[in-house]
C-alpha cells in the first residue's frame, strides 16, 4: 500500500510539474494543449479557448470559457459541433467576419468581429488580429489573405501569438516583442518545418510552441524544428508538447 501511495504521489507531482506556467507581472498563465491547433489558457479568473476542436469532451476538465478565439472557417478551427457541446452562454467569441456569419449568435454572450489589423480591449486584455494566409497568393488559395486571423493577446504584460493557418508571411517575420508564440507547420496546408524555423528565428519569441503540425503525411518533425531554431536563434526556448494524445 505504501509503495502504491508513493507511486501515486509521484505521478501527481509529475503531472503538476508538467503544466506549462508562464510568469507574468501579476499571475501565471497556465497553458493546456488540447488537440492540433486547440488550446486553453487560464489567467487569474479568465479562461480562454483557442479554436475549440475535437469534441466537447476534451474540455470537460477545463474551466468554462470566458473568451473564445476562432481563427478561420475550416473545421479544425471553427468546429461548430465542439462549440455546440460546450456551455458558451457567458463567453465572448472573437472571430473574423467569415466565421462570425456562421455562428448562432444567441448561444453566446457576444460575438466580436475583428479583421486583420484590428485591435480591441476585450475582458481587460488587448487583442490584435494578425494576417494569416498562404503564399503565393492565388485565387484558389486554401487560406486567402484577409479571411482568417492570427491573434496576439496580452495577459499580465506578456504577449501571446497564435499563428492560425499561415505560411511564412512577412507580417509574421515582422512581429516584435512576442513572449510566447504558437506556430503551425503542416504541409500542404500551411508551411514546412524549415519555413517555420526560419520565420521564428527572425522574429525571435522568448518561447515558441510548434502546434498544428499534423498534415497529409502525418506529423511534422518538430524535433528538427527545435534543432533548426536552436542553431539559428539559440535564445529562443522551443517547447515540444503533445498536441496529438492519441498518437
Amino acid at each position: 500500500m505504501k509503495k502504491l501511495l508513493v507511486l501515486f504521489l509521484l505521478s501527481v507531482s509529475s503531472a503538476v510539474s508538467a503544466q506549462d506556467l508562464i510568469q507574468t507581472d501579476n499571475q501565471d498563465v497556465k497553458i493546456t494543449p488540447i488537440l492540433h491547433g486547440s488550446l486553453v489558457l487560464d489567467y487569474k479568473d479568465m479562461t480562454i479557448y483557442v479554436d475549440p476542436y475535437g469534441g466537447a469532451e476534451r474540455f470537460q476538465s477545463q474551466n468554462p470559457a470566458d473568451l473564445v478565439l476562432i481563427t478561420d472557417i475550416h473545421g479544425d478551427h471553427h468546429n461548430q459541433e465542439t462549440l455546440d457541446g460546450l456551455d458558451l452562454s457567458q463567453a465572448v467569441i472573437v472571430a473574423p467576419q467569415a466565421v462570425a456569419e456562421k455562428l448562432p449568435a444567441e448561444k453566446y454572450r457576444s460575438i466580436i468581429v475583428l479583421g486583420n489589423g484590428d485591435i480591441e480591449t476585450i475582458l481587460g486584455s488587448r487583442i490584435e488580429a494578425i494576417p494569416m494566409y498562404n503564399l503565393p497568393e492565388t485565387d484558389d488559395s486554401r487560406h486567402p489573405k484577409g479571411r482568417g486571423n492570427g491573434y496576439i493577446v496580452e495577459l499580465g504584460g506578456k504577449s501571446f501569438y497564435f499563428s492560425g493557418d499561415t505560411e511564412d508571411i512577412p507580417e509574421m517575420r515582422a512581429l516584435e516583442n512576442i513572449d510566447v508564440a504558437f506556430v503551425c507547420m503542416n504541409l500542404p496546408y500551411t508551411m514546412d518545418v524549415d519555413q517555420a524555423a526560419s520565420a521564428v528565428s527572425e522574429f525571435k519569441p522568448t518561447i515558441v510552441y510548434p502546434y498544428h503540425y499534423r498534415g497529409t503525411n502525418g506529423l511534422s518533425d518538430v524535433e528538427k524544428f527545435k534543432t533548426l531554431v536552436q542553431g539559428q536563434a539559440p535564445n529562443v526556448d522551443v517547447r515540444l508538447r503533445n498536441w496529438y494524445p492519441e498518437n
